[in-house]
């Protein structure tokens, strides 16, 4: 009996053993795998597969350099109202004022001159005068360029002769134009600040540039649409590649401070390689290369003697801009030098000409 009782609890011991239970986090942790790679698609699955379409967005929108023509039209130019800090001799029929706006908050003076009389109907046209290259620490607002502002001025326009930055009592530093935003963010502010002047047709705004002021017009007039027409004088005007290969000044210079130094040839050259390495970079700085885009007709003056900016870079942009569909006129004096002295006359009637057919 004794022997029965223990085979019949050696037999419950057994039982109870074999039907013992796993460990109770294994069997839920196992079926919870299951579950989620059985309903989910292996498409969604993968955590990077999920995250990987957002890696693109850095590059899908990349930053363009400040100097390209698509960065300057992604900028904001409002410019300001323009004052009037003195009032100075008037000229045959119109009068004369030094005043100033602003820039990027500086304080860029010019030299405003406004017809007298009453204006016709819609406003004055106004133009916006370019200078050419003058060392900032001599360069005057008063002195330079007066035969040429008088001549325009006589002629029923509003002339807004600026300084650019860091020149004379302008504001800022002088960071030259060919390598620096800076002079034409000035232009285009000019631009914008002249429209708001009273008695100015808004609708009406011509640009006249010389040497390096032919560089900013041309460039403002692919950036912006407000300039209904151009007139350059000597104009720098070629690809950056060409002012890169093909320009070196032969008649006398004097570079300013901020010209002194390693210059935007070679620095760009070190940060983007040449233009044969990556045109993409060079000709994203060139307004030759947008010259679909031209916001108005351009009238091109050049002498065949000019010993610092090439008639070549003249010749070609006329043939590039009218291949473009864009109206260009050439007009080339024989043995004439870099501000067309000797045909001065002639040079400015036929710009006022050309500014009249279109402005007036």
């Amino acid at each position: 009996m004794v022997k029965r009782l223990y085979l019949f609890s050696m037999i419950l011991l057994l039982i109870a053993c074999s039907t013992q239970s796993p460990q109770p986090t294994a069997t839920p942790l196992a079926s919870t795998t299951v579950a989620a790679t059985q309903t989910i698609p292996p498409s969604q699955t993968s955590l990077p597969t999920a995250t990987a379409t957002f890696t693109p967005l850095p590059t899908a929108t990349p930053v363009p350099y400040p100097m390209s023509i698509i960065a300057m039209r992604n900028g904001d130019y409002p410019g300001s109202q323009i004052t009037i800090v003195k009032e100075l001799d008037r000229g045959l029929n119109y009068r004369r004022y030094y005043s100033y706006y602003l820039s990027e908050g500086l304080k860029i003076y010019a030299l405003l001159t406004i017809p007298s009389g009453e204006p016709p109907e819609g406003g004055w046209p106004a133009i916006v005068f370019n200078h050419g290259y003058i060392p900032p620490d001599v360069y005057r607002t008063t002195e330079r360029y007066i035969a040429y502002v008088d001549e325009i001025a006589k002629s029923g326009y509003v002339v807004f002769r600026i300084d650019y930055r860091g020149h004379d009592a302008s504001e800022g530093e002088p960071t030259g134009a060919y390598g620096d935003p800076g002079y034409q963010i000035d232009v285009l502010n000019a631009v914008a600040s002249i429209k708001q002047l009273p008695d100015v047709n808004p609708d009406k705004i011509g640009m006249w540039g010389h040497s390096m002021g032919g560089y900013l017009t041309l460039r403002a007039m692919v950036i912006s649409q407000d300039v209904k027409v151009g007139v350059i004088w000597a104009g720098v005007v070629a690809s950056y590649q060409d002012l890169l290969y093909n320009w070196r000044r032969t008649g006398s210079f004097t570079p300013s401070p901020s010209s002194r130094g390693v210059g935007w040839r070679t620095r760009w050259i070190e940060e983007f390689g040449t233009p044969e390495q990556n045109p993409a970079f060079w000709d994203s700085v060139s307004a030759t290369s947008y010259l679909n885009d031209l916001s108005g007709p351009l009238e091109l003056h050049h002498g065949t003697a000019d010993e610092d900016v090439p008639l070549d870079f003249s010749i070609r942009l006329a043939e590039q801009a009218r291949n473009a569909g864009q109206v260009a006129d050439l007009y080339i004096y024989e043995g004439d030098n870099h501000n067309i002295s000797a045909n001065f006359s002639i040079a400015m009637e036929r710009t006022i000409k050309f500014l009249d057919s279109y402005l007036k």
